[in-house]
């Protein structure tokens, strides 16, 4: 059974999820207990569920919001996933991000440090946190399950892009941190308003990938007085779509290397109030 592409709203972020086609067969590679849209493309699925709370949003006013992506990624053959490397996603023009008096982390103090020490010099400019799991796979040996704490930094604001950071960090082969570049820009181009960049370096020098995430984004603050949202939303018809221009999953591990570029629609309900 074959069905479009409709991928889970996600930010970011993080972490792109498309496909040019979708089975029912590959749910079983799927962990039960959640919602999951399932998704396949060659030998690669993807399992995502997430999206924007609270779900019933003012239809004009933007109101504080929050958002979660959860995902998985997999093969049907079971072997090591090709590795998540970049992503340009177009967001609806009914989400927005502000940072105006929010603590600004530089990428530089990310380098080298694991998720306390990133907290400790960073911390007053996080804007999102989780879980992941990452696999490390040499050859002619077994993968290694490696857990990757999430935390998500503001970046700041200049010259019209905003910039986020996720960090992570791993203790196989070597401890060392993972940081995740996301741009983001404002842009008219009909039902989008946001463009988002992300750019995952190399894993273990190319040994790993990404197999498991679960990230809330979202903070509540404090600004000469006003109280204010890192996101916020509204919901003006009871759609967010979002479009995937490119997200690229490149397989480095074995010879010979391949690379796999994918795009879909995003299509996430809402329920408008007021």
């Amino acid at each position: 059974m074959r069905r479009n592409p409709v991928l889970v709203l996600a930010l970011a972020t993080a972490m792109a999820l498309a496909a040019a086609s979708a089975t029912t067969a590959a749910a079983a590679t799927c962990t039960p207990g959640a919602k999951w849209t399932v998704f396949q493309a060659g030998n690669l699925v993807l399992c995502a569920d997430g999206g924007v709370h609270p779900r019933a949003l003012p239809k004009k006013k933007f109101a504080a919001a929050k958002v979660r992506v959860r995902g998985q990624i997999s093969t049907k053959d079971g072997s090591h996933p090709p590795a998540f490397r970049e992503a340009t996603i177009d967001f609806d023009r009914n989400g927005k991000i502000v940072t105006t008096g929010l603590p600004v982390c530089r990428g530089n103090q990310l380098e080298a440090r694991d998720a306390k020490s990133a907290k400790r010099v960073c911390g007053k400019s996080e804007v999102g946190s989780g879980n992941g799991r990452i696999q490390i796979s040499f050859p002619e040996q077994r993968p290694i399950p490696v857990k990757a704490p999430i935390t998500v930094f503001n970046g700041g604001t200049k010259g019209g892009k905003t910039t986020l950071y996720i960090h992570t960090f791993i203790t196989v082969p070597v401890p060392s941190a993972v940081v995740t570049t996301v741009t983001i820009k404002n842009i008219k181009k009909g039902r989008y308003g946001l463009r988002t960049v992300s750019k995952v370096p190399k894993i273990a020098n190319g040994a790993g990938s990404v197999l498991e995430f679960d990230i809330r984004f979202g903070r509540s603050y404090a600004y000469k007085g006003k109280k204010r949202s890192y996101i916020s939303a509204r919901c003006t018809d009871g759609r967010f779509f979002a479009k995937v221009i490119n997200s690229t999953f490149v397989s480095e591990a074995f010879p010979p290397r391949n690379t796999t570029n994918l795009k879909g629609t995003v299509l996430r309900s809402c329920k408008s109030k007021g």
